[in-house]
């Protein structure tokens, strides 16, 4: 043969057979929802006994989409939800109608300041380049939603730059925040399997302050470092006097419940340049931060 046309697939694609299932002739028997694909059939996929597979998808469905989208390696920004942006924290404490509100909404104003340094991280983050291989490096993912975590998707957006977003389905209704990029932007129904994309990629995990939310994320990163389950990447809590009020760090060093060499797997940082620093750094070490004193010498 001379030149001959030889086809790439002889099996119709999972697409065009959905089609054509589609525009089959209605029947009883067609018309059953036992005749359904079984990769159409909404109330098949959701059955209880299939949740190992929804498991599969949620795993899978991020990982190719990051892959096609050159995600080498990300930052990953924890942090509450309720923290306004400086321009809104007055009416925040205008808004209180209790002395209690009242305490309260001067605190969240008080941590408003984090919400620029989460913007500036974002920014200085969206400015890495790309490595030999054309991989992004260090981009901004969040969980997707308001304060903190809209504010490190902003950072990136004014550099022009995409960010990622891993939004998870709650009771209440709540959307990804404006920033996130809308090819990066997924939506989980697992906490778990959303936690595990947050740590895959990353290479560096900044926690601002927060709520249940942000502890869980948190601590199991600390976990996962302590136990040596995952190598250490830079861990920076942003606001020392927040972190160290909500928790006593150093009294589960002295009652022996950790070691005090577990106090140097995360430092205290205040700005988006001081952290951006810690990052560079670490990985300009040879083997990463020197084994210096942190929570316990106050350093």
């Amino acid at each position: 043969m001379n030149d001959p046309t030889i086809p790439d697939h002889i099996f119709y694609t999972s697409g065009e057979d959905a089609a054509y299932a589609r525009d089959i002739t209605s029947t009883p028997q067609t018309e059953h929802p036992t005749y359904r694909l079984a990769f159409q059939d909404t109330d098949f996929l959701l059955r209880e006994d299939l949740r190992p597979i929804r498991f599969q998808l949620e795993l899978l469905k991020p990982k190719l989409l990051l892959d096609e989208a050159n995600i080498g390696s990300t930052l990953v920004i924890y942090g509450s939800a309720r923290i306004p942006e400086p321009g809104k924290a007055d009416a925040v404490v205008a808004a209180a109608k209790t002395e209690t509100q009242k305490k309260i909404a001067e605190r969240l104003r008080a941590k408003a300041k984090y919400y620029d340094e989460a913007r500036k991280l974002g920014r200085l983050a969206g400015e890495c380049d790309c490595d030999e291989d054309g991989k992004r490096q260090f981009v901004v993912c969040s969980g997707g939603g308001p304060s903190m975590m809209e504010a490190a998707n902003r950072g990136a957006a004014d550099v022009g730059v995409e960010s990622i977003g891993l939004n998870i389905v709650l009771p209440h209704e709540q959307a990804p925040n404006e920033y996130v990029t809308p090819s990066l932007s997924f939506q989980f129904h697992y906490f778990a399997l959303r936690k595990m994309h947050f740590l895959i990629r990353a290479r560096a995990v900044a926690c601002f302050p927060g709520g249940f939310g942000t502890f869980d994320e948190m601590f199991e990163l600390l976990t996962l470092v302590q136990t040596g389950k995952m190598k250490p990447v830079p861990i920076l809590l942003f606001g020392k006097e927040f972190w160290t009020r909500v928790v006593d760090f150093q009294a589960l060093a002295e009652e022996g419940t950790i070691s005090p060499e577990n106090l140097n797997i995360f430092r205290f940082v205040e700005t988006a340049d001081e952290a951006w620093k810690m990052i560079t750094d670490f990985y300009e070490e040879p083997k990463g931060w020197k084994a210096e004193p942190n929570v316990l010498t106050g350093g």
